[in-house]
């Protein structure tokens, strides 16, 4: 059995105890990641002689009160778009191949100040452009649970990674659904809280009124545990929003009775699996068993939620991404001639061919005769996306549904085609537009690969959220099923 078998609050207890150190900990990180990472391919750079520097000198402290946080010690790994301080941070992406940055991001100095030791930085889609790990600048993640299906995208290094129990946690961005449809196909818990929850400061931008960082774990308790240590105020980021950050663990009660929970009924529609329809019935079952109600509601713009995010991300990406042009740092053509050639010789080089696809596409959204045609209109169906939420949450607590439409598909299977790749964000890309949170846990399997159920909660409602996936979590045993590697 695996130290990362058991929960945090259970190696926390072995820690204090003293029956395991901190190295132990990181020993087994190192050990697994030699044992399968050749095969699954989960993480770009290693950092190990910092963290078992950094496991020795908390082992020193085992005992003291300094060591009674409850992440004191635990290795975690972080999506590579999410900067480290002196540990390279490529976005997946030749243009970044060398980058080392000068700063850590918030989340990472918060993750220092609960003691918590960097493993290294986990694969992910170049710039966070993707949905299926196909398009990093580097090399595939494969799916834990199988070698030749996709891990899901564009955080399918984080999510593989805590499935192979390779680290018992890991960091990852989600866009459009880049922390929850990865876990729902690796069978583990991914969370995208609320926007301006957790800092984006020093995350890369892919698209700003979109993207937002979240935890990836093996069990709703660790989840819990981990947003509580990096969410909150940061004056370093202007959507920061300035609320009060719970203790999430405490909504954990096992308990659902009374809450009322929204079924739309688009998300259990034309397109989605009969499997996957199958497991969320079931969930639906589980959760009515547990005192909850359920009923069926209507998400009505819905159906525009794919264009509008396209449109919307699409736009935000070409304005991002216009900082790398081989000027001030990362990748420099050493052909260009003049100004000019340099700019373009070195985004055709660096870029791959989905960020030049999304990098072309906003820059016509954006362009003077489109954009009231294109880009304002989608602003437009945003705020009814949203709106369609807000009608709902007047009713009911938590609204859910499937993560994904289908388990993970073959790696090369939709790769040529960039419509059918993009749909299978249908199902999470609302809850970005509309700013809530959402979490996927898992709740069955098909074709032998895991399913995720999608809960997703009003504005700064993570702990309603928490509270219903961990008495789901608690009634069934989907979580405690591993890849056998």
């Amino acid at each position: 059995m695996s130290l990362f078998d058991h929960k945090l609050s259970e190696l926390q207890e072995f820690l204090h105890k003293k029956e395991i150190t901190v190295t132990d900990l990181v020993n087994e990180s190192y050990q697994r990641i030699s044992e399968v990472d050749g095969k699954v391919n989960a993480f770009l750079t290693l950092d190990e002689e910092r963290a078992r520097n950094s496991a020795k000198s908390m082992d020193k402290q085992l005992g003291n009160e300094s060591s009674a946080g409850l992440l004191f010690g635990m290795p975690i790994g972080i999506k590579d778009n999410i900067v480290t301080k002196g540990l390279r941070t490529t976005c997946a992406s030749k243009i970044l191949e060398n980058f080392d940055p000068i700063y850590n991001a918030t989340v990472v100095e918060k993750l220092h100040k609960a003691d918590t030791v960097t493993i290294g930085k986990l694969n992910m889609d170049e710039f966070a452009m993707g949905s299926s790990n196909e398009n990093s600048g580097f090399k595939k993640t494969h799916n834990p649970w199988n070698l030749e299906k996709v891990p899901g995208g564009s955080s399918g290094g984080s999510a593989a990674a805590v499935a192979a129990g390779e680290v018992p946690f890991a960091l990852g961005s989600d866009t459009g659904g880049s922390i929850r449809q990865p876990a729902s196909f690796c069978g583990v818990v991914g969370m995208k809280p609320t926007y301006g929850f957790v800092s984006r400061y020093g995350l890369v931008a892919f698209a700003s009124s979109l993207d937002q960082i979240g935890p990836i774990t093996r069990t709703v308790e660790d989840n819990a545990y981990l947003l509580s240590a990096i969410a909150g105020h940061d004056p370093l980021d202007s959507t920061s929003a300035n609320v009060k950050v719970p203790h999430f663990a405490d909504s954990l009660k096992g308990d659902v009775k009374g809450l009322r929970i929204a079924v739309p009924k688009e998300y259990i529609g034309e397109g989605v699996n009969e499997e996957v329809k199958k497991s969320i019935k079931n969930a639906i079952k589980v959760l009515e068993g547990l005192g909850a109600t359920c009923e069926e509601v209507s998400l009505p713009h819905s159906k525009y939620a794919l264009a509008t995010y396209y449109l919307i991300a699409s736009s935000e990406a070409s304005a991002n991404l216009a900082r790398f042009d081989g000027v001030r740092y990362g990748y420099r053509t050493p052909e260009a001639e003049n100004l000019i050639e340099l700019y373009k010789k070195t985004r055709a080089e660096g870029f791959g061919d989905e960020v030049k696809r999304r990098i072309m596409l906003g820059t016509f959204a954006l362009s003077s005769g489109y954009y009231d045609a294109y880009y304002k209109k989608a602003q437009k169906v945003r705020t009814l996306i949203k709106k369609d939420f807000e009608d709902v949450f007047q009713n009911y607590d938590v609204i859910i549904g499937p993560t994904t439409p289908t388990p993970a598909f073959g790696i090369g299977e939709n790769i040529s085609d960039p419509v059918t790749m993009y749909v299978n964000d249908i199902l999470t890309i609302p809850v970005n537009l509309a700013g809530v949170p959402g979490i996927s846990v898992p709740c069955g399997f098909a074709e032998g690969m895991p399913l995720g159920l999608q809960i997703i909660g009003n504005h700064f409602g993570e702990s309603t959220v928490y509270q219903v996936a961990h008495a789901f979590e608690q009634a069934t045993d989907y979580h405690k099923q591993k890849p056998q590697l």
